[in-house]
């Protein structure tokens, strides 16, 4: 019978090498065209390889962990019938482990990047913990629960201690990341403070004086509990619910960056005994962070950075992501304030296409060089997962309606936090963007994305006193951050950029201009 080697394919555009992250199969198992064989990380993202080949695995060439060229032989596979050969101790032992549980992908950490809110909310695992994760980078959150019809009861049952918070709030609260406010006692633009709900707490309300806000932790039973099992003060955790009240992903992701900081905190030092030199860790620069390390120094040092900021008033985005968080054509879809900054930089580019460019030097090493302008936006969403910084892009995002852009926001998040992105969705970038609200950070300078001139950071929505009409009032306030290649985007163009996006956060009806 003939034994074929499985050599290791390009499965992108030059990639040279690429790093077998785990085994799929063992030597013995049958297998058939297209059963998966094995994970790989590349450069770029983790990729599974299929089986050009039927018949029985013979053996697994190449250990897990190990990095290989593109070309090497990395496992062979007999035809029906011929006998397997023992697999190395080395390689078929992990993959033993691998086929009889395979290891869940551990939840990406929120950092800086908006997670799109599109995922739906992680099921609790069987020991209470949570499962998945936020990704990085995400902003606000809409929770897709969908609301019971009130009815009308003889008498309110007592409320339960965790259920406080909930019971003592007869109006629904205005959307929020960091406070809850009664929407009675907030004072809007060219109207007194709204109406009191019938049924309301009688008590006084806050009647919008900025001193007077009260911080209050909101959280659903269940979150509570899970917040109880895991030891989680929930006033440590940053909300992103949709009212304001804190979500299973944010547990998961508090829980993730807490288990990452803090579950060596004991013994992170060392003992004070051993020499220094015998206390470094070594970690390998490889795959996806190799291939960040060397794009983001090749932007920062080969692009002029200029970074300007802009505060906006983004309560009226609040309230349109409220709207359509109720309207049926969005039902089952989470939104979040990511999806309306999203239209207001495509709709900004249309309006400033110097920013929508790459810088192209001459091939011949002459000074020569070019401006592309791009007509078309494939609009890069910066995700931190957990093997490292990934810029996926929705390609012509220009054409997408708001409901059809909703949706690729979304799966481009569970794509990305399953570590499922392909290089080609990360290739053709032409404008990027980075939330780095997600941590409750209220801005950044963001690195240039490598063949693009400009990226926004969006920062997180936080509650401020704001001046309105010449009063002082609780507003939903963010701040925009944005880098541009000075070669490309002059001071002029980047701040009418950035103005006009500010504009549409501050008004999102100009969008149906």
């Amino acid at each position: 019978m003939t034994v074929n080697k499985f050599n290791l394919p390009d499965v992108g555009e030059g990639l040279t090498e690429a790093e077998i992250v785990s085994w799929k199969v063992k030597a013995g198992d049958t297998v058939a065209v297209n059963d998966i064989l094995c994970e790989i990380e590349t450069a770029k993202s983790i990729v599974e390889l299929p089986s050009p080949y039927a018949g029985t695995v013979a053996e697994l060439l190449v250990a897990e962990g190990v990095t290989v060229d593109v070309g090497t032989p990395i496992i062979s596979v007999a035809d029906a019938g011929a006998p397997a050969a023992p697999a190395p101790a080395a390689s078929a032992a992990p993959a033993t482990d691998r086929t009889q549980a395979p290891e869940a992908p551990e939840p990406a950490p929120m950092y800086g990047t908006l997670t799109p809110g599109g995922d739906a909310e992680p099921a609790a695992e069987a020991d209470g913990r949570p499962a998945g994760g936020p990704l990085v980078g995400s902003g606000p959150k809409a929770d897709a629960v969908k609301r019971r019809r009130r009815t009308s009861a003889p008498a309110a049952p007592a409320a339960s201690p965790a259920a406080a918070p909930a019971a003592a709030a007869p109006a629904e609260p205005v959307e929020s990341h960091d406070i809850w406010i009664d929407p009675a006692s907030v004072t809007q633009a060219g109207r007194g403070p709204q109406a009191p709900v019938a049924g309301a707490d009688p008590r006084p309300t806050l009647g919008g004086a900025i001193t007077g806000l009260v911080s209050k932790v909101l959280a659903k039973p269940p979150v509570r509990k899970i917040a109880r099992d895991l030891g989680i003060d929930l006033a440590d955790v940053v909300p992103t619910g949709a009212r304001g009240e804190v979500t299973r992903e944010d547990l998961v992701s508090y829980q993730a960056q807490r288990d990452a900081e803090l579950d060596k905190a004991d013994t992170f030092w060392g003992k004070t005994g051993r020499p220094q030199e015998q206390r470094i860790e070594k970690i390998p620069v490889k795959g996806v962070r190799k291939a960040t390390a060397r794009a983001m120094v090749e932007s920062a040092f080969a692009a002029p950075h200029v970074s300007i900021f802009v505060d906006v008033d983004a309560s009226r985005t609040m309230e349109f992501v409220k709207r359509l968080k109720a309207s049926r054509d969005f039902e089952g879809i989470k939104v979040s304030p990511l999806l309306i900054l999203a239209k207001a930089v495509i709709w900004a580019a249309a309006r400033n296409p110097s920013v929508n460019a790459s810088w192209v030097d001459a091939k011949d090493g002459s000074d020569s060089a070019e401006i592309h302008v791009k007509h078309f936006m494939n609009l890069g969403i910066a995700a931190a997962t957990p093997r490292g910084l990934m810029v996926p892009n929705i390609k012509n995002a220009q054409d997408l309606s708001l409901k059809e852009l909703a949706l690729a926001l979304n799966e481009l998040a569970t794509t990305a936090r399953a570590g499922k992105t392909q290089p080609a969705q990360m290739q053709g970038g032409s404008l990027t963007i980075t939330n780095i609200g997600a941590l409750g950070i209220d801005t950044g300078t963001p690195i240039i994305n490598p063949g693009e001139v400009a990226i926004v950071a969006f920062g997180t929505i936080k509650q401020k006193p704001w001046v309105l009409d010449g009063e002082v009032i609780p507003r939903w306030i963010t701040t925009l951050g944005g880098s541009f290649d000075h070669r490309v985007v002059d001071g002029d163009l980047s701040a009418r950029f950035m103005a006009d996006v500010a504009s549409i956060l501050e008004e999102p009806a100009l969008l149906l201009d």
